[in-house]
């Protein structure tokens, strides 16, 4: 038997704010113990399958590029649609990878400046390889 993996954490600075930002997104509750000025804070896992989100407060500023970061399929609307949304949530555009073909994908960071990508929904690929298909 293999381990799970129980929480993806993120270093942050105001960890309420934060997972607020991440809540938002998801669609997701924060843990209700957790308040303002908390030095962590958490997302419960909707999918006992998924991980916890896990916000710790730390010293030091963000200077690199992160290592790993969160990937998101959009659900019940499209990635463009879910970029114009995580955007009007307060993040930031990092880089546009989309292609006129409609592939690709948009690299955005959270207020904290921690990169996530938004890819095409499972719909958009469906349609895309139904596309390809020869009729």
């Amino acid at each position: 038997m293999y381990p799970r993996i129980h929480n993806v954490s993120f270093d942050c600075h105001d960890t309420y704010a934060l997972s607020g930002f991440w809540s938002a997104v998801l669609g997701a509750d924060r843990h209700p113990d957790d308040r303002p000025g908390d030095p962590e804070a958490v997302l419960p896992a909707v999918d006992p399958a998924a991980p916890n989100l896990f916000f710790q407060q730390v010293p030091e500023p963000k200077v690199v590029k992160n290592r790993l970061h969160i990937c998101l399929e959009p659900a019940g609307r499209s990635r463009d649609e879910e970029v114009e949304r995580v955007l009007r949530l307060g993040a930031t555009l990092i880089v546009d990878r989309r292609h006129a073909d409609g592939t690709g994908w948009v690299v955005l960071a959270d207020p904290e400046g921690n990169e996530f990508c938004v890819l095409r929904s499972a719909a958009e690929r469906t349609r895309a390889a139904s596309e390809e298909t020869p009729q």
